[in-house]
């Protein structure tokens, strides 16, 4: 059985998350110390005693979901399951990161530090108010994407077709009054729904173009390495293994499409039967199903998780 490990993107967050793991496994909670030092913060205290509005800040739910994947991983690790036993990685966004990391093109150390200023960065390109996202549900990624042109086309303003998550559910991003145009046309067009975000910036559109700029200075000064399997990236929706090219990416990543959905297709036109899903939340396992039915999901996020998961390999 081919399987790829994948790691989560923002949303994901939640107060709590990993201390169950860092309780459990030593290795767990050193991902946790090893964050909370390369970030210069208790960043660990924020997760799993603060409060949801400040982890869900962008700057700081980036590294934090991070964090906890890679916990989570290394639990597995501590459990006999290495990296090896996926013939692929990927990660939605941010989960990118975490996915590296995992295959060890990048420390977590350098991987959480430039999660944040990804994240500050991000937050900084556009005022707050000025940018907007919306879900739309019931519409493929075509008719999503030439409502996305059709609104830019009537405002005179950025709208993009962000996330392609699963057959039923593409994200829109740009300026607010295209966004909000955006959903009137998608409820003509006959989305089931069409739902404003709560998210303070515009994420993968063209107006993120100065957080590009930020990210491809942040990563001139960090080592990525080849990873140890193949990281199917969000921009290209195929493999990469190579490291000049994952800085590329991960600079473009910032304002191109999450091809999540075409992703997922493309690992199970590689043979991929089975997706573990390592961090917070069960949102990608949901697309999986959605996306190609045949394809088994398991989350591992909890210690639960993590013994199950060894089972099933020993």
């Amino acid at each position: 059985m081919s399987r790829a490990f994948v790691f989560p993107g923002q949303g994901a967050q939640t107060i709590g998350m990993g201390k169950a793991l860092a309780d459990a496994y030593p290795a767990a909670k050193a991902v946790f110390d090893e964050v909370d030092e390369a970030l210069g913060e208790s960043l660990s205290a924020l997760i799993w005693e603060g409060e949801q509005d400040t982890l869900t800040l962008t700057q700081n739910a980036q590294p934090a979901l991070m964090a906890t994947s890679l916990a989570a991983m290394r639990a597995l690790e501590a459990e006999g399951v290495t990296i090896s036993a996926a013939t692929y990685v990927a990660g939605h966004s941010l989960g990118e990161y975490s996915a590296l990391a995992a295959a060890g093109a990048l420390s977590i150390s350098d991987a959480a530090r430039l999660l944040r200023i990804r994240g500050e960065a991000m937050q900084a390109a556009v005022p707050v108010g000025e940018g907007a996202m919306a879900a739309l549900l019931g519409l493929d990624f075509a008719a999503a994407d030439k409502i996305a042109k059709q609104a830019a086309a009537d405002t005179g303003a950025v709208c993009q077709a962000a996330n392609d998550n699963d057959p039923s559910q593409v994200v829109i991003s740009g300026a607010a009054a295209a966004v909000e145009h955006a959903t009137g046309l998608a409820r003509e067009a006959g989305a089931k729904r069409a739902v404003m975000l709560p998210v303070s910036a515009p994420f993968h559109c063209t107006l993120m173009e100065p957080a590009a700029r930020r990210m491809a200075e942040a990563l001139a000064e960090v080592t990525i390495n080849a990873p140890a399997v193949p990281v199917v990236a969000n921009v290209l929706a195929h493999d990469v293994s190579d490291a000049a090219a994952i800085r590329d990416l991960l600079v473009e990543q910032v304002t191109h499409s999450v091809r999540w959905r075409e992703s997922v297709l493309w690992m199970a036109g590689q043979g991929i039967t089975e997706i573990w899903e390592i961090g917070a939340g069960k949102a990608l396992s949901g697309m999986i199903r959605r996306i190609d039915k045949s394809i088994a999901c398991k989350a591992v996020g909890a210690p639960d998780d993590v013994t199950a998961a060894a089972a099933s390999l020993s």
